[in-house]
Parts: structure tokens; sequence; C-alpha cells
């Protein structure tokens, strides 16, 4: 192996290991903490968490003994069977996020009517369908015999072995992607666009009180006035950074596999291995950092860890079944006010 093989393997270990740890301290946090389970949006949360942890077991491995011995590492009905699961998992993760970017615009555009908008009931239909459409897939090309070791990924996942069967692969992979990353990529811009419209319209109208105060206190020092301004100019990028984060992270992980994946069904389009490799490994980092975009570092779940430390270490510092009320950003006090 050269040392661009190595090179990968090591960024695939570590995107491993992190997915792992990161991904089970969000399942953790969800058994122990009740408030979290009260919320509707812990159900798209630990349904993502969940997948992420199933892909970084069940396939992560897999890719990465592709990488070290340079071909195909399980027999054939293993192979299969892991390439049903990442096709099925990579749809339902994607589905998730936009479930979860479904709830968040709810809880803020519409908070008064957010407990009937948005119930359990509710909740768990929408993951309902998110396994139902990521399911129709794979069996389709499990049907078709269109599951197998792709050496330009490394993996076993959708792969066309007869030539003949190239017009029905084309169509079927393009409708999958289609309804999976494009389906979900629609939902996020337009949810989170209409979030973003929201919080830019409180910051406007506490910028507007915070103006007319800093005018009627004629005496005030000018460090106390021009810190109040520079907290105006970090809550109106807040706001923007966040959902920059949960778009950007989405196109960026995702989009280049998808791109790579519809450009090699032209015909005469070789896809070079060492990109198949980083474009794979790039979709499976969204596993690893989902955790943190999603929920470990929002207060709610540091405090739920702390809790579970000083447990662990038999001290009491916190009480283990208070709530947080310190708030992330003025859109969660909206979700947390309509519960």
């Amino acid at each position: 192996m050269d040392l661009a093989g190595v090179l990968l393997a090591l960024l695939l270990v570590l995107v491993l290991v992190v997915s792992l740890l990161s991904n089970l301290l969000v399942l953790l946090c969800f058994v122990y903490s009740t408030e979290i389970r009260k919320q509707v949006a812990g159900v798209f949360l630990v349904n993502l968490s969940f997948c992420n942890l199933l892909l970084t077991v069940l396939n992560m491995p897999f890719t990465l003994l592709g990488i070290l011995r340079n071909q195909q590492p399980l027999g054939g009905c293993v192979c299969k069977a892991v390439g049903f699961l990442e096709t099925f998992l990579t749809s339902n993760t994607m589905l998730s996020m936009a479930a979860l970017s479904i709830d968040k615009w709810i809880a803020v555009v519409f908070p008064l009517s957010y407990t009937s908008k948005m119930r359990y009931k509710d909740a768990v239909i929408l993951m309902g369908y998110s396994w139902l459409h990521s399911l129709s897939f794979p069996l389709v090309s499990l049907f078709y015999s269109w599951v197998d070791y792709n050496s330009v990924y490394a993996s076993c996942t959708l792969h066309l072995k007869e030539e003949t069967e190239r017009r029905r692969f084309t169509v079927f992979t393009i409708v999958f992607h289609s309804t999976s990353f494009m389906l979900s990529l629609v939902i996020l811009c337009f949810t989170y666009l209409k979030v973003l419209k929201v919080a830019r319209f409180h910051c406007k109208r506490i910028d507007i009180i915070t103006m007319q105060t800093l005018v009627l206190l004629v005496d005030i020092h000018p460090s106390v006035k021009q810190r109040c301004l520079n907290e105006q100019k970090r809550r109106r990028q807040r706001a923007t950074k966040k959902i920059s984060i949960f778009i950007g992270s989405f196109v960026i992980c995702f989009g280049p596999y998808i791109i790579t994946r519809l450009i090699e069904l032209i015909p005469f389009v070789t896809i070079n291995y060492y990109w198949g490799i980083i474009s794979k490994c790039l979709t499976y980092s969204k596993a690893a950092s989902d955790p943190f975009v999603y929920s470990l570092l929002r207060q709610q779940y540091k405090k739920v860890l702390i809790n579970i430390v000083n447990r662990i270490l038999k001290r009491d510092l916190y009480p283990s079944s208070g709530y947080n009320s310190s708030l992330d950003t003025e859109n969660d006090y909206c979700l947390h006010r309509t519960n």
C-alpha cells in the first residue's frame, strides 16, 4: 500500500472512532435524560444517531478492510448484506435530518401551535415513512443484483455489473438520489431559511429596543455601549452560522459522493480510485459530525454529560433531573416554550 492509501486508512479510522464515541454519547444522553426524551425532536435525533452508529459498526470497518487489502474483503452474501445496509442507512440519515429541520421550522415559525402540529405520534409517522422510503430502494437493488463490491469506493455498495442493465440502473440511481439527497436538501433549505428569516426578525426587534435604551442612557460609559453593539452583531451572526452549518455540512459531506455516483453513470467516464475513497470517507464523516452539529454542543446535552460524569465519580454537583435554564438560541426557547 502506498502513502496515499495509508493516509486514507488513517482518516477512516479517525472518523470511525469519533463517530462511534459521539453517537454513543447522544444515545446515552437520550436514555439518561427525561427532559430530552420528552422532546419530540428526540425521536429524530435518536433515529439519526442509531443509523449513524449502525453505519459506523457495520460498514466503515469493511470499507477499511477494502482499503487495506485493495480487494473485496467479504464473501458474496455478506457483501450484499453490507451494501444493502449502507444504502438503507445513508438514505435514512438524510431523511432524519430533513425531519429535524421540519420540526425546527414548525417550532420557530408556528410556536403557538407546535404541540398540535408536531406530536410524538406525528414524529413516529415521519420516522415510519423514512424507514419505508429508505428500505424500498435497497430492496429493488437487491432484487436486480445491483449490490456488490465496488473497487472505486473500496466498499460494498450499488454497483452495475452487466452493461445490458445500464439504462435501468441509471434510472434507478437518479431516482434514488433525487428522492433521498435532493429531496432532503430542498427541505433543509426551505425550512432553515424560514427559520433564519424569523430569527433575523427577532434580532432586529431586540436591536431596536437596545438602541432605544442606549439613547435614553446618555451617561452610559462608551465601553459598555460598545459591548452592547458587539453583542448585537454576534446575535445577528449566530443564527446565520448555525443554519450555514446545518446545510453546509450536509452538502459538503454528501454532495461530492452523490455527484460522483451520478457522473460515473456516463459510460466513458472513469472515476479515480483515490477520489472515490475520499468521497466515501466524506459521507462517513457526516456520521461523526452529526452528534456535534445537532446535539452534543448544546448546553442541555453538555449538562446531561456532566451529570453522568458526576454520578460515575459519585459527585452531586448538579441535580440529575434538572433542566437547563440557559438556552442555545431564541429558536430553542420557542421549542421549549410550546412543550
